[in-house]
């Protein structure tokens, strides 16, 4: 039996299944490795993970009516298998497969084996079903089979959420999973018994920003709710020593006071804030020394921080106060070859394996440059068998192709700032890379239209250069 075979016996008999902390410890308890071990090779606290360890083989023994331990398990696992004759019966299963469904319990009456034969036909049917396909748009789905992990992206970021005062600050053109990345974050601090809260500035009223007291009271009182904490701001107001400070005083005398643990704060489009600059070059800073408290003031070590935004803020501010230049930055790259094959595999698309399926989707990812939106969008039609890959390619750079949406949001945006199409134009028309001024060239690249190379610029992709060559004529 392999650590595959034994996942999946699990699957049979956890309602929920794993989580990601519990799979690693079991991945790495069967190789043999000690919670300390475990603790430096993750990067966890080794009392964390010995405790999650506890819950998890008290989990197991719920689940299999025996008491499971960290050096038992393995018996256990294989005592199961042998008796429900698994040993003859079940192939290996790929990790790919193993996270496309949510699990059931093993009922009275049914087999281990006729169960996890189950399972696997379950997994693999999907894939080649149009209707389990998932229409790209948003965010994707916690349980989602078509989210693709960056690594070490993902464990970089839970390693880091877990350090008192931590501050993560995830960048990325539009699209690109930034609030994906962020709610997987969010999932997993919540395993580990922290408070989360999750403030969206894309939900703010207008009038939320027409001053920074309006602004920090709504933001104060989302948080309240959001720990389930009376709503107190008349309580530590004061006009008289402003509204940034009595912000901070009502954080750090009322709310940190008040919670049992610390709180993971997420503030997602923060660069909708860069739209009123007389809000934002207060309240960045305001972010910054939050996070510098954590230094010197133990309570500021219940906060962390995670802090997603598309750009960075254009506005004077002095480098030892923008909170875009301490923390952990985390900038998401496009997907390789052969994340996209992983992804195009999901998809149900069998002409993608092996090599001859890298070879056809190079195209495909020199088109769209790995873009993960662009790439779940093409993946989807194809899935779907609405337009073939030499038909997508051949009208993706079209009006009638199936980016166009997405590319006239792009124009829109360029036409109301003429001076990035001017930059743009350059770029898409030459037959080399070509240097900017330092502003523009920093704003396509934010937007995820150039690439730059020192301080040489590129097209992205062959889908902006091609579209773009014909709209800016």
């Amino acid at each position: 039996m392999n650590i595959e075979e034994a996942l999946v016996i699990l699957d049979t008999f956890l309602e929920h299944g794993l989580s990601d902390v519990q799979e690693i410890i079991f991945r790495k308890a069967w190789e043999g490795q000690t919670y300390p071990d475990i603790a430096e090779s993750c990067g966890y606290d080794a009392n964390y993970i010995k405790d999650v360890g506890s819950k998890l083989w008290k989990l197991l023994s719920q689940a299999f009516g025996e008491e499971v331990t960290k050096s038992n398990f393995r018996s256990v696992l294989r005592r199961r298998a042998q008796n429900s004759v698994l040993s003859e019966q079940l192939q290996p299963v790929p990790a790919v497969l193993r996270q496309s469904q949510p699990t059931s319990r093993a009922k009275d009456g049914i087999s281990a084996s006729s169960l996890v034969i189950e399972k696997q036909d379950e997994r693999k049917t999907p894939v080649s079903n149009p209707d389990f396909l998932e229409n790209p748009g948003g965010s994707v789905p916690l349980n989602s089979f078509f989210y693709i992990e960056r690594p070490p992206i993902e464990e970089r970021t839970y390693t880091e959420i877990n350090k008192p005062g931590s501050l993560i600050r995830i960048k990325a053109p539009s699209k690109m999973g930034k609030t994906s990345l962020m709610h997987r974050i969010l999932t997993h601090a919540k395993q580990t018994g922290v408070h989360t809260v999750q403030i969206g500035l894309q939900r703010a009223d207008s009038q939320v920003f027409t001053s920074l007291e309006k602004f920090l009271r709504w933001f104060c009182a989302n948080v309240s709710r959001q720990l389930n904490l009376e709503i107190r701001l008349d309580d530590y107001w004061d006009e008289d020593i402003g509204s940034k400070v009595s912000c901070t005083l009502y954080l750090q005398e009322y709310l940190l006071e008040k919670i049992d643990a610390p709180v993971v704060l997420a503030l997602d489009e923060v660069n909708r804030i860069f739209e009123y600059p007389e809000i934002s070059k207060d309240f960045l800073p305001l972010l910054r020394s939050w996070y510098e408290d954590a230094s010197e003031l133990e309570i500021w070590q219940k906060l962390r921080l995670v802090v997603v935004h598309a750009t960075e803020a254009y506005i004077p501010l002095d480098i030892n106060q923008s909170p875009f230049n301490v923390g952990l930055p985390i900038k998401l790259p496009e997907f390789s070859l052969e994340q996209m094959q992983d992804l195009a595999v999901r998809h149900g698309l069998d002409w993608a394996k092996g090599e001859k399926g890298l070879e056809k989707l190079a195209p495909l990812r020199a088109m769209i440059g790995g873009h993960p939106y662009l790439a779940r969008l093409a993946l989807y039609n194809l899935g779907n068998q609405t337009v073939t890959l030499e038909q997508l390619l051949q009208e993706a750079p079209t009006i009638a192709g199936i980016y166009s949406n997405y590319l006239r949001h792009h124009l829109a945006n360029l036409q109301e700032h003429p001076e990035l199409a001017i930059a743009l134009k350059r770029v898409v028309t030459s037959p080399t890379s070509v240097q900017l001024e330092a502003i523009a060239a920093y704003k396509l690249e934010s937007m995820g239209l150039v690439k730059l190379e020192g301080n040489q610029a590129m097209p992205s992709c062959d889908l902006y250069q091609l579209y773009f060559q014909e709209q800016l004529t």
